[in-house]
C-alpha cells in the first residue's frame, strides 16, 4: 500500500509537470533543463529582435533612465502592482506626448520597458526553478518516511512510534500536494511577463 503510494506521488509529479493546462500551453513545448517543471519551453532571456522591428537600442546613445519621463513609465508600467491595463494607459499616455518622428526617445522606452521585463523574467524563472527542486527534495524526503514506516510495520513496533512516522508522512504529503497545486500558477509567470512586454511594445510600435 506504501509504495504504491510513493509510485502514486512520483506519478502526480510527472504528470503535472508534462499535462498542459489547455490547449494554448499544449503547443508549448516542454524543453529544458531537470529542474524546469513547466509545459512552457524554458526561454532563460529574451533577446529584443524578436519583438522589436525599431531602431537598435545597442545603437542609442544614451541609457533608457537618462530620460526622466520615459524612466518613470517604465518604472511604472514593470511594477508588480501595476496591472496589464493600467501599463497599457500609462504607456498609450507617454506615446500621446512624444512625436510620431521621434524614433530615439521611442527606443528608449522600449529598451526600458524590455530591460526591465526582462530582468524580473529571469528572477521568476530562477524562483520557478528553485521551487521545483525543493519539491524534488520533499518528495524523496517523502519517499524516505514510507521505508521507515513499512520497516517499523514489519518489525511491528512500538505503535506510537509508527503513528509518529504516520503523522508526519501525512503533513509532508499534504504541504507536497498543496506545493504542487501551485506550480501552474508559478510556471505562467514569466509567460505572462512576455505578454505584458509584447504588448507594450506593439503599442509602441505603432508609432514608428
Amino acid at each position: 500500500m506504501l509504495r504504491h503510494f510513493r509510485y502514486c506521488v512520483a506519478g502526480a509529479v510527472i504528470a503535472l509537470m508534462v499535462l498542459p493546462a489547455d490547449n494554448v500551453q499544449a503547443q508549448r513545448a516542454a524543453t529544458g533543463p531537470p529542474d524546469w517543471p513547466c509545459v512552457q519551453r524554458l526561454i532563460p532571456e529574451l533577446s529584443w529582435g524578436t519583438l522589436w522591428a525599431g531602431p537598435s537600442p545597442d545603437e542609442l546613445e544614451r541609457d533608457w533612465w537618462d530620460d526622466e519621463e520615459a524612466a518613470r513609465v517604465v518604472r511604472y508600467a514593470t511594477a508588480r502592482g501595476t496591472s496589464d491595463q493600467e501599463a497599457l494607459e500609462r504607456v498609450r499616455a507617454f506615446l500621446e506626448e512624444v512625436d510620431s518622428d521621434n524614433e530615439k526617445r521611442l527606443t528608449l522606452l522600449f529598451a526600458g520597458l524590455f530591460q526591465e521585463v526582462n530582468r524580473e523574467r529571469t528572477r521568476t524563472i530562477n524562483a520557478v526553478r528553485r521551487y521545483a527542486r525543493g519539491q524534488v527534495e520533499r518528495l524523496d524526503a517523502i519517499s524516505e518516511l514510507v521505508d521507515t514506516l513499512e520497516e517499523l510495520r514489519a518489525e511491528e513496533a512500538d505503535p506510537e512510534r509508527i503513528q509518529r512516522v504516520e503523522d508526519e508522512l501525512f503533513w509532508e504529503r499534504r504541504l507536497f500536494e498543496q506545493r504542487q497545486d501551485s506550480l501552474q500558477a508559478l510556471c505562467d509567470k514569466p509567460y505572462l511577463l512576455e505578454e505584458r512586454l509584447s504588448r507594450l511594445v506593439r503599442e509602441i510600435q505603432t508609432r514608428l
